[in-house]
């Protein structure tokens, strides 16, 4: 039996009992306790419509965001290796029936003050294959400039066997990406009407083969506005909680894109279950309170002004600067005709200058950390630390270590002065033993050393 109960999950969304004001706000009150939700409990949340409860549950995901991530957002940039594919998703404009090649160059995401990137590569057999995508991981690596390197690659492709993904875990990748777009099977079929991703199973199982091939960190993700939000939400959840019971480690990200409009994508342009802001906004919440210890990243697909509030209810990882075409990084006018080209289009447009001076006068405090990955702190002991909410006492001084690299090699005069000052209020919201270890971290950065972590 697949672990998505369909019929289980239609009974819930139909169950009056989840309805009732009393029982979400015992639902929240358990959530307090950042210990994670059933799906029972979830489906609860997603009911609410009381305007006090809906205002309860923003309140109660952002406390435990704080609790377990504290204000931290981590950064990085999408990297589009290929836009050449074999499916035909009527939602995205790499579909087969759109012909493009574009090559980008990771030196101008180093140039920016990139540390992390998420390669995304299109699904094709013989364009994107292992060694096409393990030489480039290797490229990718080997690009330093003016000290500026890529810490951590995460990677999103194509499902794999067993031994495909064995082979992935050699060329030093981070997290494994892979969503399954829409849970609901029919749905799947529908927008997936044929290539090897129409195969819904094969897709599902993707994290099995990942984690059993001793990849330490994967992400799952849905692409919200193929079917029912709620459906899909409490579906996602249920992919999590299955990995977590039989690996011991839930997913370490999860991604929870919005469809957009794409070209020459009809799915894109008119979709069949639109998810409003504030629809949004509470699946968020819902998912921080359901799987505290997860990463919840969100694209550049959404407008700023939504994405600070997102930040507020659970969103721990953001995308900046980004551009989601090959070759789209380019700063040239034959580049920015190729925007058209893009898989989809984006709500925001800012630099990853701008977007790290907007966070740090929101109160964020902007995160190029990639020392879990390169200390060895990943899937059981990653996940150990997450749970018990001491994740932060590691990720902070290193979040702020890199911040500081960030701001004496890339920014401008402008932001530095800013993001000093920020730096300065966080460091002294810590205690006075940490706040010594910082301070040395920052002396060495100031110094002229870089990757400095523990």
């Amino acid at each position: 039996m697949e672990f998505i109960n369909e019929e289980y999950i239609f009974s819930l969304l139909e169950n009056r009992r989840l309805f009732d004001t009393g029982f979400q706000m015992e639902v929240l009150e358990k959530a307090s306790c950042a210990k994670g939700l059933t799906l029972e409990d979830s489906a609860a949340l997603l009911n609410i419509s009381d305007y006090d409860l809906l205002k309860e549950l923003f309140h109660r995901a952002k406390k435990i965001k704080e609790k377990i991530y504290g204000n931290r957002l981590v950064l990085f940039a999408p990297l589009y290796l290929s836009n050449l594919c074999v499916n035909n998703c009527l939602y995205c404009a790499f579909r087969r029936d759109n012909k493009a090649l574009i090559t980008e160059e990771t030196g101008l995401l180093v140039k920016q003050g990139h540390k992390r990137i998420l390669l995304v590569t299109g699904e094709h057999p013989k364009k994107s294959d292992i060694e096409f995508i393990g030489s480039a991981i290797k490229a990718i690596y080997q690009v330093h400039i003016n000290g500026g390197n890529i810490r951590r690659l995460n990677v999103n492709t194509a499902p794999m066997s067993v031994e495909g993904f064995k082979e992935l875990k050699s060329f030093g990748i981070g997290t494994y990406q892979c969503f399954q777009e829409t849970y609901n099977f029919e749905t799947y079929k529908k927008m997936h009407p044929d290539g090897p991703k129409s195969d819904y199973s094969w897709r599902l199982y993707a994290m099995d083969r990942a984690l059993n091939a001793g990849i330490d960190d994967v992400g799952i993700g849905s692409l919200f506005g193929l079917t029912d939000y709620k459906f899909e939400t409490l579906a996602l959840l249920s992919h999590a909680f299955y990995l977590d019971g039989k690996f011991g480690i839930g997913p370490h990200t999860i991604s929870i894109p919005r469809l957009e409009p794409a070209l020459n994508a009809p799915a894109a342009e008119n979709p069949p279950h639109a998810v409003s802001d504030i629809e949004f906004k509470k699946l968020v919440a819902v998912i921080r309170l359901a799987v505290p210890y997860t990463g919840m990243i969100l694209s550049t697909r959404e407008r700023p002004e939504l994405r600070r509030e997102l930040f507020d209810v659970g969103v721990s990882q953001i995308s900046a600067g980004s551009r989601t075409s090959p070759g789209a990084y380019k700063e040239s006018a034959e580049s920015l005709e190729q925007y058209q080209m893009a898989q989809f289009q984006l709500g925001d447009h800012r630099s990853l200058e701008e977007v790290v001076k907007d966070c740090c006068e929101l109160g964020y405090l902007p995160s190029f950390c990639t020392a879990c990955y390169r200390s060895g702190r990943t899937g059981d002991r990653f996940m150990e630390l997450a749970k018990s909410g001491n994740i932060g006492k590691l990720c902070t001084p290193n979040a702020l270590s890199t911040f500081r690299e960030y701001i004496n090699d890339f920014a401008g005069e402008e932001t530095k002065k800013a993001a000093r000052d920020f730096m300065e209020i966080e460091i002294n919201k810590v205690p006075d033993t940490a706040q010594k270890k910082i301070r040395k971290m920052i002396e060495r950065v100031d110094n002229g050393e870089r990757d400095v972590f523990f």
